[in-house]
């Protein structure tokens, strides 16, 4: 799991989405899950599971994009530690985060990334990244 936010935000891969003793050693407690091609996680009831099934790239449902990041941001609003994992925790996940924490903390999605990825290079997907980008725009005018 990479932390994004200290004490709030984590991303991870499907296997670390599912590895319950690890999410309760960093005091996770809702997980959003966005690997289309991972079959749902079967975690205890004292967690918060939200799935949304992306792909990674262009072509996923702008509602679905936007009920995940809003639900992610409201996650963070709550001061819910959240990790958000996709099946390999390279794109889907660092784009969901990313853009629900810009969205937090009222700063764009770039400067959000730019500060993330002085700490670790990340394998952002272009398409994905331009559409989740364009609804974390509008949930910021909101």
């Amino acid at each position: 799991m990479r932390e994004i936010q200290a004490n709030l935000l984590w991303t991870g891969n499907a296997r670390e989405a599912r590895d319950v003793q690890s999410l309760f050693d960093a005091g996770i407690s809702a997980v959003v899950d966005l690997a289309y091609e991972e079959s749902p996680a079967q975690l205890p009831r004292q967690l918060v599971y939200c799935r949304f099934p992306l792909v990674d790239g262009a072509g996923n449902d702008s509602s679905l994009l936007k009920l995940a990041l809003s639900t992610t941001v409201e996650l963070l609003r709550a001061e819910t530690r959240t990790l958000v994992a996709c099946s390999a925790g390279m794109s889907r996940s660092p784009t969901i985060a990313i853009c629900a924490l810009a969205v937090h903390l009222d700063q764009s999605p770039e400067s959000v990334l730019a500060t993330v990825n002085q700490k670790s290079g990340l394998e952002l997907h272009g398409d994905l990244w331009t559409d989740v980008c364009e609804i974390a725009g509008e949930l910021q005018s909101q």
